[in-house]
Parts: C-alpha cells; sequence; structure tokens
C-alpha cells in the first residue's frame, strides 16, 4: 500500500484504532490497492465521484488513538476467524497492519489518568501534528470510529469531544463516524468556527437506517399512512457491549427516529430495541414491524430483516468519508459539509433524510470538488491553504472517562 514518489500522501488518523471497523479499514485499503479485493460499497470508486480529485487509496497512511493494547494484526486474525475478513488476508496484509500499529498512540483518559481538559487535547493533538511531520503528509483526516459513549451532562467534554478537540488544534479535518458528541458539544463551536476546517457527521449509516431512509419516502410518496413503525437490534462485539448502557443506547436511536419523523412527516408509534448479543461478534440482525393504511383504511403490514456485518458494512464509508473530507480540505471548503449527509443517520445541517436525496446532494457535491477555485488556478500550490488561526482552539472543561475505544 505505498504511494509513488510523487503522490501526496494523506494520513487517516482513527479513534479507536484498534477496533473492529478500524481494523477492517486498514486491511480493507491494503487489499483494493493490492488487488485482492474489489472496492465494494465503495461509492468513491464509482462514476459519480470520477475526476473528483481524491486522494488515492495507495496515498492513505493510517494512525490512532486507543486505549486498548491488542495489535492490529492479532486483531485481524481475530476477525478473520469470525469471518469477518476473509481467511489469509491478514497474512497477505500484515505488513500494512504492522505499519499502522506502530502509529498507533495511547488515548484516554483512562481510570487513573490525571492529567485535565488542556493536557489531554493538548497531548493528542501533538500526536496528530507529530504523525503529520514524521510522515511527510499533507494533511491528515481525524475519524471517530470508537464505541457510542452516553449524551454527556453539564459543562464536561465527554472522550469524543477532547479528540475533536485536538483535530481543531492540529487543524485536522474531522469525521464522526458514531452518534457521539464530538463536535456537537456546545464549548467546542466556537472553536469550530474558528479553525477554518471542514467537518462531517454524525452516526455512519449502514443497516436498519439505510433501510429505513429508503422505505420512509417510499411510504409518504404513494401516500400510504404509517400507523407504527417498531424495531429491534441484536448485535454483540465492542458497540453491543456498550449499547447495553440505556444512555448510549438512546444516543444510538436518536438518529433512527430522525429518518422516520422527517421522511414521513412526523413520528409513527413505536421504537427500536437494542439488545446486546454478545456471542454474536460483529455480526449484526434488525427486524422492523411497519403497520400502514392503505385504500379504505384497508391494514397491512411490512416486515424486513436485515443482517450483516457491522465492520464490512462501515469500512467501505469510513473510507469514502476520509477521501472526501482530504478532498474539500484540499479544495478550501470549511465548516459542516451537509452534502455528505448520505453517509449518516444524523446528519449535521438541514438535509434531507430520504436516501435518494442524498444521493443528489453527493452528486452535487462531486461538482464541486471537480470545479477549480479561481485561485486555485492562479496561485502555486504551496499558497492554496491558508493556515487558519487556531490560538482559541483550546476547549474549557474537565476530562470524564469514556467508553472503551473500540466500535
Amino acid at each position: 500500500m505505498s504511494a509513488s514518489p510523487s503522490e501526496p500522501r494523506v494520513g487517516v488518523w482513527l479513534i479507536g484504532a484498534r477496533g473492529s471497523v478500524a481494523t477492517t479499514v486498514v486491511a480493507g485499503c491494503a487489499a483494493v490497492t493490492a488487488g485482492l479485493h474489489p472496492p465494494t460499497g465503495m461509492v468513491t470508486e464509482t462514476p459519480l465521484l470520477a475526476g473528483c480529485g481524491l486522494p488515492a487509496l495507495s496515498s492513505l497512511v493510517f494512525g490512532g488513538h486507543d486505549t486498548v493494547d491488542c495489535p492490529l494484526p492479532k486483531r485481524a486474525e481475530a476477525l478473520a476467524s469470525g469471518g469477518v475478513l476473509p481467511p489469509g488476508l491478514p497474512a497477505a496484509v500484515a505488513a500494512e497492519l504492522e505499519a499502522a500499529d506502530r502509529e498507533i498512540r495511547p488515548g484516554g483518559p483512562v481510570p487513573g489518568d490525571t492529567r485535565d481538559t488542556t493536557a489531554l487535547v493538548a497531548s493528542f493533538a501533538a500526536d496528530l501534528t507529530d504523525f503529520v511531520r514524521r510522515r511527510g503528509l499533507t494533511r491528515a483526516v481525524v475519524v471517530n470510529v470508537a464505541s457510542t459513549e452516553p449524551a454527556p451532562s453539564g459543562a464536561t467534554l465527554p472522550p469524543s469531544s477532547l479528540y475533536a478537540a485536538a483535530a481543531l488544534r492540529a487543524g485536522c479535518p474531522y469525521v464522526n463516524f458514531t452518534p457521539s458528541t464530538g463536535l456537537h458539544h456546545p464549548a467546542l463551536a466556537p472553536a469550530a468556527r474558528a479553525a477554518g476546517l471542514p467537518y462531517a457527521g454524525r452516526d455512519g449509516k449502514t443497516g436498519q437506517t439505510l433501510l429505513r431512509s429508503v422505505l420512509g419516502p417510499m411510504f409518504a410518496q404513494r401516500a400510504l399512512e404509517v400507523r407504527a413503525w417498531s424495531g429491534t437490534n441484536l448485535l454483540g462485539g465492542g458497540d453491543g457491549a456498550s449499547l447495553a448502557d440505556p444512555a448510549a443506547a438512546a444516543a444510538k436511536n436518536s438518529g433512527k427516529e430522525r429518518v422516520l419523523a422527517d421522511t414521513l412527516g412526523g413520528a409513527p408509534q413505536g421504537e427500536v430495541h437494542i439488545d446486546d448479543v454478545p456471542a454474536l461478534g460483529d455480526w449484526k440482525t434488525a427486524w422492523d414491524h411497519i403497520a400502514f393504511d392503505g385504500f379504505l383504511g384497508t391494514r397491512m403490514v411490512l416486515q424486513t430483516t436485515w443482517q450483516g456485518c457491522d465492520s464490512a458494512l462501515a469500512a467501505p464509508l469510513v473510507l469514502d468519508l476520509a477521501r472526501l473530507v482530504s478532498r474539500a480540505h484540499e479544495a478550501g471548503l470549511s465548516g459542516p459539509l451537509d452534502d455528505l449527509g448520505f453517509y449518516f443517520k444524523d446528519p449535521l445541517g438541514e438535509g434531507p433524510a430520504a436516501l435518494g436525496e442524498q444521493y443528489a446532494a453527493l452528486a452535487r457535491f462531486a461538482v464541486l470538488l471537480r470545479t477549480p477555485r479561481p485561485e486555485d488556478r492562479e496561485a502555486p500550490p504551496a499558497h492554496r491553504t491558508r493556515q487558519p488561526d487556531r490560538s482559541d482552539a483550546r476547549p474549557e472543561g474537565d476530562p470524564a472517562h469514556g467508553p472503551r475505544e473500540e466500535r
């Protein structure tokens, strides 16, 4: 997965870097780059996004933060044993896994950590800037793929927001692939505005909500009245364990509920239940029961079953987002990237929730990335990107103990 000498290299800094999703991202990128597997699930490899100037997969350099110490090659072997990765793939991409593992730094806060918020953010930011400097990168994108944390209470910054603040401090674009708070914390709003960086999120849309974002508009467009929409999720792995916490599950479900409210014009009866089943590992099953009325009040039901591998569903989206947000940064875009709502359950801004409309917005975003700015045509490459003043990108508050950094 080595880049050519003339190819600019882009860092992908993963929060939760030794979790299942992150391991699948690194192994998958190496496999696709080497031609061992096709880029199935990667929208950035389709004609829609051709010619957008996205960084090549071969140019991506991986690193990250985590609070666990299981090496990536060992984690990959475990995923292969569970059927998440193809047999033999961990051995085939062992060098790339080892290289990424060498770039993983200790996360936090962990029990007994005496550093305050300022020290934690400074430490995380220093890891990022050192990564960019040592590896000779043009930029690095921070992507949160850690396990879901409960919504914060009060002004205390949760771990996801500490990492987000560090990304701002280091001048790195940010993607929140989880429902955790991240840049959503009000204490970070001034720093986010001042940093002049693009960011996207939140909560990657990989399964049940993806289906809802298609079915909800169908009912609305056919003028069928949905009376109730209930769902159940069975999942294991790190996310299953973290979502056993009712507060974390509530954060996860908010995006699912938003999709139905936005596409149906109101929230139907019913809710989503999430059950932790450790034996399922990285696999999940989602059932939906939809009760609706047809012509003359005829009562009908649609039931769906979605069975999938969370890491295999998420990894291509993470690679897409890292490439898109990196290109947006290169193009001089800043602030929330609303047009990337296609990828998220609870997207930033007031954009549409229907998948078809979100795909159209992504297509418009592709046109924007293909259109050079006047300053890009006139200025030499070294002067295209202004480095903003990040002196006020320091949040206030105290560190909080968070969940294990794996997803």
